[in-house]
C-alpha cells in the first residue's frame, strides 16, 4: 500500500511561457516566439523519472500545472506528462489535477483535450470584469471572451476556479462591490481574490517608482475592500479559508493546502521549488529560473539546481509563515523550533491585541488579524 505523507504529497509542474508579460506579474514567465514541445516533453518526463525514483512508494494526491500559462501547452503534452506521472507514482483515487488557464478562445479550445488527459480542475485567470481594466492589466482577453471560456470550463471540468484582482487603479469601493457581486453570480465553488500588489522588477513596479502609476486606492480603501470581500464571499457560501482564497466547504484547493499545511511537494520545471522529506530529513529544492538553462539541465539528467537540508528552526519558521495564511492556523507543536520566552510573549501580546488566537493547541489569526498578516509575522519573527 502506498505511503501517505503527513500534510500530503503533491507535484508542481511549471510551464514558463506566456503570450505576453503582464505588467503586475513577478512570476517566472517568459515570452518566446518558438517552443520545441518535443524537447520540453523529454525534459519533463526525465525529471518525473528522477524525482519519482527518490519518492517511490508515496501516494501522490495532487498535480498542479502552473506558470506562465499552462493552457498554451498542447493536450498531447499534458497527456504525456500525466501518463508518466501515473506510471511512476501511486495516485490517490480522488487525486486533484489542476491546470491554470487563460480565458482566451484559443486556449479554451484545448479544454476537452486536457480533460481527456486527466485534468479535473481548472483555475482561470479572469483578473477583472471590466474591459478597460483588463487592457490596463495587460490581459489579452475581453470580459465576454472570459465569460464564454468560463462557461466552456464549467461544462468540461468537475471543478473550476477563477482569479480576480482588486484595488486596481481608479477602482472605488462601490465599483469593487458591484464587480464582486457579478462574479459571485457565476462563480462555481472556488475563487481567488487578490489585492493588487506592486512588486519590484515588474512594469508596474517601475512605473510606481517613477510616480507614473496613479489612481491606486489608499490603505483605508484597500482595507475596506478586503473587509467587504470577506463579508460578501461568506454571505455567498464561499468563505475565506486562506488570506486570498474562498471556497465552499470541501472545495478548497487541495494542492495549495499541501503548501500551507507543511506537506511535501516536488517541483519540476524552470524556477520550481520543492519540499521533500527524504531519509528522515526535510530538503528545500530549487531549479534554474531560465527556461533553456533548466531544459538543458533536465535533459542532461538533473533539472535541480539546489538542494538544502532544513534545520528545525527553518522548518518551524516556514510552518508559521504558511500556516497562519489559512483559517485553521498551525499547530503550536509544529513551531517548537521557534519556541522561546520572547516568542511566547509576542503571542500573548498579539492575542491581547485581538490579532491572534492560541487555543486548542493551534495558533490562528483572528478576523482582525488577517489583513495584518505581515505585521503579525514581523512581530513574531
Amino acid at each position: 500500500m502506498a505511503e501517505k505523507v503527513p500534510g500530503g504529497f503533491g507535484l508542481y509542474i511549471h510551464w514558463p511561457f506566456c503570450q505576453a508579460k503582464c505588467p503586475y506579474c513577478d512570476f517566472n514567465s517568459h515570452v518566446s516566439a518558438q517552443i520545441d514541445e518535443a524537447a520540453w516533453e523529454r525534459a519533463y518526463l526525465a525529471e518525473i523519472d528522477r524525482v519519482s525514483s527518490e519518492t517511490e512508494g508515496r501516494l501522490l494526491e495532487t498535480v498542479f500545472f502552473g506558470g506562465g500559462t499552462p493552457s498554451m501547452m498542447s493536450g498531447e503534452l499534458v497527456g504525456a506528462i500525466l501518463d508518466r506521472v501515473r506510471a511512476r507514482w501511486s495516485i490517490a483515487n480522488d487525486a486533484e489535477i489542476t491546470l491554470e488557464a487563460n480565458p482566451t478562445s484559443a486556449e479554451a479550445s484545448r479544454f476537452a483535450a486536457y480533460r481527456a488527459a486527466g485534468v479535473n480542475r481548472v483555475s482561470m485567470g479572469l483578473q477583472a470584469l471590466d474591459d478597460a481594466d483588463l487592457r490596463a492589466l495587460g490581459r489579452l482577453h475581453s470580459v465576454e471572451e472570459a465569460r464564454r471560456a468560463f462557461g466552456m470550463a464549467r461544462e468540461t471540468f468537475e471543478r473550476v476556479s477563477f482569479d480576480l484582482i482588486y484595488a486596481r487603479q481608479d477602482q472605488s469601493l462601490a465599483a469593487w462591490e458591484a464587480e464582486l457581486r457579478e462574479a459571485l453570480g457565476f462563480a462555481a465553488d472556488h475563487l481567488s481574490l487578490y489585492q493588487l500588489t506592486i512588486e519590484e522588477g515588474t512594469a508596474f513596479g517601475d512605473r510606481f517608482a517613477r510616480g507614473r502609476l496613479r489612481g491606486l486606492p489608499d490603505e483605508d480603501v484597500q482595507a475596506d475592500m478586503y473587509a467587504l470581500t470577506q463579508e460578501m464571499t461568506a454571505g455567498a457560501g464561499l468563505p475565506g479559508y486562506e488570506i486570498s482564497n474562498h471556497a465552499a466547504p470541501g472545495a478548497e484547493s487541495r494542492h495549495n493546502l499541501i503548501y500551507w499545511r507543511g506537506g511535501d511537494y516536488a517541483g519540476i520545471g524552470p524556477g520550481a521549488h520543492g519540499r521533500l522529506t527524504l531519509g528522515g530529513r526535510r530538503f528545500a529544492t530549487e531549479t534554474p529560473l531560465a527556461p533553456l538553462v533548466w531544459l538543458r539541465a533536465a535533459l542532461a539528467g538533473n533539472g535541480e539546481s539546489l538542494r538544502v537540508a532544513q534545520d528545525e528552526d527553518e522548518i518551524a519558521l516556514e510552518r508559521l509563515m504558511m500556516g497562519l495564511r489559512i483559517g485553521e492556523g498551525v499547530e503550536l507543536e509544529a513551531l517548537r523550533g521557534l519556541r522561546s520566552d520572547d516568542f511566547s510573549k509576542q503571542i500573548n501580546g498579539l492575542s491581547e491585541d485581538g490579532l491572534l488566537d492560541a487555543t486548542d493547541g493551534r495558533l490562528r489569526l483572528t478576523p482582525a488579524g488577517k489583513p495584518l498578516l505581515n505585521a503579525v509575522l514581523r512581530a513574531l519573527i
